[in-house]
């Protein structure tokens, strides 16, 4: 084959993913500049802007008391996609939070849906509501929360779980066992996320793969829109950092 022919059909065999990227890009924007906290609210103590990335630290001489959260100040998004990527130190907790409402009696704490993200690899891409109805669907469960009818108290909520886990819900399928779908997490790297929410249907997804999967018929509880953030984790010492944060209004 000629070097021209030889060059030509490298170009054509290229186009199709050069497009498939640009087309999954399509209609995101960019939700964090890499060089300040703007358009976000948080704690300096734990969060700041450095080489580009968001990062929130826990030091020995800065331990958490509650939950901490950074919060982005341009809306409450109702469907959406939400993509970026994160690194997260082995002994990290944090979490992305979404459909959310600020409390007003803990400092930069949310209540609401949120993605899990852990250094251990434990917890990541499970579906986890914070301060409200703890888990929802673990890793690898497509998950249908059933209609409630019930007091929405504080008590009454809590009431309705057990071991860290909303008893209102029915597993309806799955992706694979959790262990399985651990292996896709890349330990001590950068992972990619990517957060569906359209109506009721939540998915989550780490590195292009479907971790769990939420259709959440409890109209009392669940919420439409809300509040977007992220978490850094009561616990010891850690590090989280994300890059390339988009989001795109369906």
């Amino acid at each position: 084959m000629h070097k021209l022919q030889l060059i030509t059909l490298c170009l054509l065999l290229t186009l199709p993913a050069l497009a498939q990227k640009s087309t999954n890009n399509r209609g995101f924007k960019s939700i964090f500049n890499g060089k300040s906290l703007k358009g976000w609210e948080g704690d300096t103590a734990y969060w700041r802007a450095e080489g580009g990335y968001l990062v929130g630290e826990i030091t020995p001489t800065k331990l958490l008391k509650t939950n901490n959260f950074i919060i982005w100040k341009g809306g409450e998004p109702a469907d959406f996609e939400l993509k970026g990527e994160f690194f997260i130190t082995e002994t990290g907790n944090s979490g992305i939070n979404y459909r959310s409402e600020r409390l007003t009696d803990v400092p930069f704490a949310l209540r609401g849906y949120q993605a899990d993200i852990d250094g251990r690899r434990q917890w990541t891409g499970q579906n986890y509501e914070e301060r409200k109805r703890t888990t929802l669907a673990y890793r690898g469960e497509s998950v249908t929360v059933n209609p409630y009818t019930g007091e929405t108290t504080t008590e009454a909520i809590r009431a309705k779980t057990a071991r860290n886990a909303w008893t209102g819900r029915t597993v309806t399928g799955s992706f694979g066992k959790s262990d399985s779908l651990k292996t896709f997490v890349k330990p001590a790297d950068w992972n990619s996320f990517h957060i569906v929410a359209k109506g009721n249907k939540l998915q989550h997804y780490i590195n292009d793969v479907l971790m769990s999967e939420v259709v959440d018929e409890d109209t009392a509880n669940g919420k439409s829109k809300g509040l977007l953030g992220v978490q850094v984790h009561v616990g010891p010492p850690m590090k989280v950092q994300y890059r390339n944060l988009m989001l795109k209004k369906l």
